[in-house]
C-alpha cells in the first residue's frame, strides 16, 4: 500500500519536473460543445476552476481508483471533457487528463499564465500602464472576455486589469466570458 506522504512527493517532484521542462499548455478546442455531458446536460468540452485549494485527480470516475495527482491551486483551469455520473473527466494545464469528484469545481474561470513573463495593463492595450508582472504558472480569475477580443479583463492577487489572451489557458479561442 502507498502512503499519502509518498503520493503527494511524487506529485510535488512531478511538478517541479514538468516546470523545469518548460511545459506548454495543451492546444484546446474551438469553444464550448458540440456535445454535451450525460450527467449536467452543459457543453462538453467547457472549462471550469478548481473550487478547493486542494484537489486530487484520479485515474478513473470513482475514490476506488487511486490518485494520480494532487492539486492545490484554488481556481485553476481545467477543460471538461467528458463525465460520468458526479465525476468529470479533465484535461489539466500541462496536458494530463484525469477524474475529479464534481464537489472540487466551480463555474468560475480560472486561468494559469503561459510562456514566460506578461504583463497585465490598466487598458486592454500593448502600451496601457502596468498593473502587474506574472509569471508562467500564475494562476487567477477571468472577469471578462468579448468574443473574438484579443484582451480579457482579469483579476490576479486582488489586482485587476488586462491580460493578452494568447498569454494564458483557461478559455476557448473567440469565447465570450461574462
Amino acid at each position: 500500500m502507498i502512503k499519502l506522504g509518498r503520493v503527494k512527493r511524487a506529485a510535488g517532484l512531478a511538478l517541479i519536473g514538468l516546470v523545469l521542462a518548460g511545459w506548454h499548455a495543451p492546444v484546446v478546442g474551438v469553444g464550448p460543445g458540440p456535445s454535451v455531458g450525460k450527467s449536467t446536460g452543459w457543453p462538453v468540452p467547457r472549462f471550469e476552476s478548481l473550487a478547493t485549494d486542494k484537489a486530487y485527480v484520479r485515474a478513473g470516475p470513482g475514490f476506488r481508483y487511486p490518485i494520480l495527482w494532487d492539486y492545490h491551486w484554488r481556481d485553476m483551469p481545467v477543460e471538461v471533457i467528458g463525465e460520468f455520473n458526479v465525476w468529470r473527466k479533465v484535461l489539466l494545464p500541462d496536458g494530463a487528463t484525469g477524474w475529479i469528484h464534481e464537489a472540487l469545481l466551480h463555474g468560475a474561470r480560472g486561468f494559469i499564465v503561459v510562456g514566460g513573463r506578461h504583463t497585465v495593463r490598466a487598458q486592454p492595450t500593448a502600451d496601457g500602464r502596468p498593473v502587474a508582472y506574472l509569471d508562467k504558472g500564475v494562476v487567477g480569475v477571468i472577469r471578462h472576455c468579448d468574443a473574438g477580443a484579443h484582451w480579457c479583463r482579469v483579476l490576479v492577487d486582488h489586482r485587476t486589469g488586462w491580460l493578452r489572451r494568447r498569454d494564458f489557458w483557461g478559455d476557448f479561442a473567440n469565447e465570450a466570458i461574462k
